[in-house]
């Protein structure tokens, strides 16, 4: 009996090494067919990858068109599939299969855990389903008066600052937005003279910059080597310990004589009724369903409260500095979009409601294209369960990290005529209807799209309407000579974009400004 199951088991064995090989001889045979840019032996692009981050950005860019539609790249042992047409992304993501994010997702794992952004199957499907309500219009107005409250303490940091020859707005912006998801996503407001609010704010820009310099580096993906013997290891783990302590505490508090609510079904749903004690924060969603159903625990509530954080600040603050950069290179589009917030809100002194920034659609076309243009996620990675067939014949194997280019996706000429000019009538209805569904992604696309792209699209017009109320932009950096660099989100060299502010003395010469081209403006608008 010992010598037929020691036989049974070895065939098994040979069996199973036999299918292991045989899927790794297909998966190497068809990444390999991939054409991409000159490989180093074993090393593979590593020379070519561990380069600074801007000449990074370029290289990927200089990449991305040479092998269009898609090509590899290994940095040793790891070798990755980069598409870059919206044909190859919709091949990828119109499945509910490729939905699992890459490994480079893992470096996250220590501060995110398994929140939205990271999780997959069932576990990512109950966090969307606890988590789509945050964004029923009704909570959405809510958030809208948090937005307005940030943009007017930012309109006063402005204020003090923009007598000088021009001011590098991405430290102030950047705080706007993560006082804004502070309160929308945990219910509390940051008070940046005190010391942890403080801490946590200088934690939440470090680590960034920390996990975007590991995945460059093959040699610093082992944890056991990466956070017990690396000085970037250990301090990562100093920088997480400042984040969550700073969450969990908020968590208890709001724990504490917590009441359960009704949660919105769809966006019809009128008896939605949690506006008895206090504004509605995502965090009351998530403690909502631990005490109602128990489909989420606390490490869960943490892992959530951790990924708004992160998703809801930097891409937002990054997409704003853009924009303000981008509006200061085009003053004729600036006036017309201050003549559209005149129209629609007259009274100067009032605030914008959810229903008044419905109605600002030139604004929302500009906002379009700036994310057009300088998309917040320049890239995202999946891992492929399924086999993908591109647009020119090649098969992805299952098993492939993909890097969908998004970067390089809006900037194709063949799609975007003259793609870096800024022209925000490319979003005119008329301009759309024909163009590939894929070909504007700069919220992702597919089941995994991008859970907060309204609550991100009214922060952005909110932000606007108190700035470009408040000041005239001119511009210092321009599109020709910000330099662009290879990180999580998308950003300028050493985080500076610069822009003049002049203040407006009122709205009603803000409104007169812009009443010598009411002609224009009422064919752009419309």
């Amino acid at each position: 009996m010992f010598l037929i199951i020691t036989l049974l088991t070895t065939i098994a064995a040979i069996i199973f090494s036999f299918k292991y090989v045989r899927e790794f001889i297909r998966y190497f045979t068809l990444i390999m067919k991939l054409p991409g840019p000159k490989m180093y032996s074993i090393l593979g692009n590593l020379p070519d990858v561990l380069s600074d981050e801007a000449t990074l950005f370029k290289k990927v860019r200089k990449w991305s068109k040479e092998y269009y539609p898609v090509y590899k790249l290994s940095a040793a042992l790891f070798i990755s599939a980069n598409i870059c047409s919206p044909e190859d992304f919709e091949a990828m993501a119109s499945t509910t299969k490729n939905i699992e994010k890459s490994a480079a997702y893992s470096f996250l794992d220590l501060w995110l855990g398994n929140g939205l952004l990271t999780s997959t199957g069932s576990k990512w499907q109950t966090r969307r389903k606890i988590l789509t309500p945050a964004f029923h219009f009704s909570i959405l107005q809510q958030f809208v008066g948090v937005f307005t409250t940030e943009t007017d303490n930012l309109v006063k940091q402005l204020r003090k600052i923009c007598h000088q020859p021009y001011i590098n707005v991405v430290p102030y912006i950047s705080q706007f937005t993560l006082g804004a998801i502070n309160e929308t996503s945990m219910g509390t407001k940051l008070n940046l003279e005190n010391e942890e609010d403080r801490s946590y704010c200088e934690a939440t820009h470090q680590i960034g910059k920390i996990i975007t310099h590991r995945i460059t580096r093959p040699w610093l993906y082992f944890n056991k080597i990466y956070y017990y013997f690396m000085v970037l290891g250990y301090k990562e783990k100093r920088l997480v310990k400042i984040l969550h302590s700073f969450t969990n505490k908020v968590i208890t508090e709001r724990s504490k004589e917590f009441e359960t609510f009704k949660v919105p079904i769809s966006e019809n749903d009128e008896e939605f009724n949690y506006s008895k004690r206090k504004k509605l924060a995502m965090l009351d969603l998530l403690l909502n369903a631990k005490i109602s159903n128990e489909s989420i625990d606390d490490k869960g509530i943490q892992d959530e409260v951790n990924t708004f954080m992160f998703e809801g600040h930097d891409t937002t603050s990054m997409a704003l500095c853009f924009t303000l950069m981008v509006l200061a290179n085009h003053k004729d589009v600036q006036e017309l979009i201050l003549q559209e917030i005149n129209n629609v809100i007259p009274d100067s002194k009032a605030r914008p409601t959810y229903n008044d920034l419905q109605e600002l659609k030139f604004m929302e076309r500009c906002i379009k294209e700036c994310l057009r243009i300088y998309p917040s996620v320049p890239f995202i990675a999946r891992v492929l369960e399924e086999d993908v067939k591109t647009s020119s014949g090649y098969t992805i194997p299952k098993g492939t990290m993909a890097q969908v280019h998004i970067f390089d996706i809006h900037r194709n000429q063949t799609i975007w005529p003259d793609p870096e000019k800024f022209d925000p009538d490319r979003f005119l209805p008329e301009n759309c209807q024909d163009r590939h569904a894929f070909a504007y992604v700069p919220f992702s696309a597919g089941p995994r799209n991008c859970i907060g792209q309204r609550f991100a699209l009214l922060e952005l017009k909110v932000a606007l309407c108190g700035i470009l109320r408040n000041f005239e932009l001119d511009p210092v950096d321009t599109p020709d000579n910000i330099v662009l660099v290879a990180d999580i989100v998308l950003r300028a060299k050493n985080d500076v974009v610069r822009v003049k502010l002049t203040p407006r003395r009122n709205s009603s010469e803000a409104h007169h400004i812009v009443s010598g081209k009411k002609l224009t403006a009422s064919k752009r608008l419309h």
